[in-house]
């Protein structure tokens, strides 16, 4: 989040954002494509025990729960399902003022955690006299069909409804029915996500321009689709990331790989490699502790924030600064293996109060409904260039993606879906042509940012685009550390929406003078 479905996740998605070869010239490293793709950050908002909490004081909100269509495109008998949603009137103006609703359009994890996360919404909502909605995406957290997350990914069938289209219909019915039920059928409502969840504000913006006025779709790759960028975009710029700030750094990550797989050969070499890693029990093969490192290395680039953060681990500020750092800090004499331990604690345990890992508590590798959405529709090719990655170099090969999802899943992809459902080749010309009111936020630091819209579009399709800004942290909230070019940033979102509404309340007035 190798192609489909590692860091996602996100994405969010949360995002969204999991044994394929891949040769060397020395011991060969199995970096597995549908595994240990880049995933969104959304699968951070699930634990191995379900236990973790996501409350923070200053958002406050009521729980509520939606009867939901599980199927919208048929007719057919079957059971419905409790929608969680989330939603606060403090600041609404309500319905008789045309109060706006700001409906954030829920990623692949649990609801408040991206409740939690997304202060930009909470913080502009109040000048705005607005209405705050946080839909939770079905089979995601409370919202499971079939009465529980274990009959609902029980098998094909009983997972078969677990599709963005599906879950876009789920956030028009619910808007629809929670405008009825409170006589506001005129209030406008403005679209927000972040990750995956901004790639579904887009796309429900295009889909049901009838339902919300505009989007804010931050760090949505909704280019990642195809061949419409290249598959090494993404490693790319996790790559430069790394070389930005050191090329000794840079070039002891790449030379690091051969080493592990190396070590991994020799007698006792495993033993060594846990040692040196400080993992709770002994590494099965070297691939798991290089996807581990890798994993690390792209969850760095993308929560690569200005300031200190716990939004994925605990994390300095400018976290990959640290661990280069750390790593061109090693005495002479270090062995490679130890300096690259020394930096990516910078992730694993930057508090260090880890005694040891385990590869278990890692929860991108676990079996998730991302794993599902990356093996049927959400096909996000991704690959390493040997000349411009620290990565291993790899090419993206679909056919292993396909003989690990029907595998697992007895389902084959359908790698061109989203192209035609939602749009993709030409979509600059036919967004300028039938598209409006969305804007498209990206930091350059994110990986994602290479399968976004960097370009103004139209007037009303806007890109912008921050050099030093990582996955998704216009919508964090606020802080005192904010640099001058994000504040700059999220005051353009909040002109933009504002002149959302001003038109729709300037025609809604004009169509009453007539």
């Amino acid at each position: 989040m190798t192609s489909l479905t590692k860091l996602t996740h996100c994405l969010v998605f949360f995002f969204l954002v999991i044994s394929f070869p891949l040769t060397l010239s020395s011991p060969p490293l199995h970096l597995r494509s549908s595994r240990n793709a880049p995933r969104f950050f959304s699968d951070f908002s699930r634990t191995t025990n379900n236990t973790r909490q996501f409350k923070d004081s200053r958002y406050r909100y009521e729980t509520r729960y939606f009867e939901q269509i599980l199927d919208h495109f048929s007719f057919s008998d079957l059971p419905t399902f409790r929608q969680r949603y989330l939603i606060n009137t403090e600041h609404w103006v309500g319905p008789g003022r045309l109060g706006p609703i700001f409906f954030y359009c829920g990623n692949e994890g649990d609801i408040e955690w991206f409740a939690v996360n997304t202060g930009f919404v909470w913080e502009i909502a109040p000048r705005f006299g607005a209405m705050i909605v946080f839909p939770e995406h079905r089979y995601y957290g409370e919202s499971m069909p079939y009465g529980s997350r274990e009959e609902a990914y029980k098998n094909v069938t009983t997972l078969a409804h677990l599709t963005s289209e599906q879950a876009l219909a789920d956030y028009a019915v619910l808007i629809t029915e929670l405008k009825r039920n409170l006589s506001a059928q005129a209030c406008p409502v403005v679209l927000f996500g972040g990750s995956y969840g901004g790639m579904l504000a887009a796309w429900m913006r295009l889909k049901y321009p009838h339902i919300a006025i505009g989007a804010l779709a931050s760090s949505a790759p909704v280019l990642q689709f195809e061949d419409i960028v290249p598959p090494e975009t993404f490693y790319d710029i996790v790559s430069n990331d790394f070389r930005r700030e050191s090329v000794n750094c840079f070039n002891t990550i790449k030379e690091s790989w051969n080493v592990i797989a190396s070590e991994g050969e020799k007698n006792y070499g495993l033993s060594h490699l846990t040692s040196t890693f400080r993992f709770c029990k002994k590494l099965e093969t070297a691939d798991d502790l290089s996807n581990w490192l890798s994993s690390a290395y792209s969850y760095l680039a993308m929560g690569n924030y200005p300031y200190p953060s716990d939004f994925l681990m605990p994390m300095p500020g400018n976290p990959i600064k640290e661990v280069c750092r750390r790593i061109d800090s090693c005495p002479d004499g270090t062995g490679i293996l130890q300096c690259i331990f020394e930096g990516v604690s910078v992730y694993y345990n930057y508090t260090g109060t880890v005694n040891c890992f385990n590869l278990d508590d890692d929860p991108h590798g676990m079996t998730s409904g991302w794993d599902w959405q990356a093996c049927t529709e959400m096909i996000m090719p991704v690959a390493s260039s040997k000349n411009t990655s620290m990565f291993p170099a790899y090419d993206y090969n679909y056919t292993s993606d396909e003989e690990w999802c029907l595998e697992n899943f007895h389902v084959k992809p359908r790698p061109t879906w989203i192209t035609t459902e939602f749009g993709g080749h030409g979509f600059n010309k036919v967004l300028k042509t039938f598209g409006s009111n969305i804007i498209f936020s990206n930091g350059l630091l994110d990986p994602w940012s290479g399968g976004s819209v960097l370009e103004d579009i139209s007037d009303t399709i806007v890109a912008l685009v921050t050099e030093k800004g990582a996955h998704h942290l216009d919508l964090r909230p606020a802080t005192a550390e904010d640099p001058d070019w994000l504040v700059e940033q999220r005051t353009a979102e909040v002109e933009l929406i504002k002149v959302w509404l001003e038109e729709y309340y300037g025609k809604r007035e004009a169509t009453f003078d007539m």
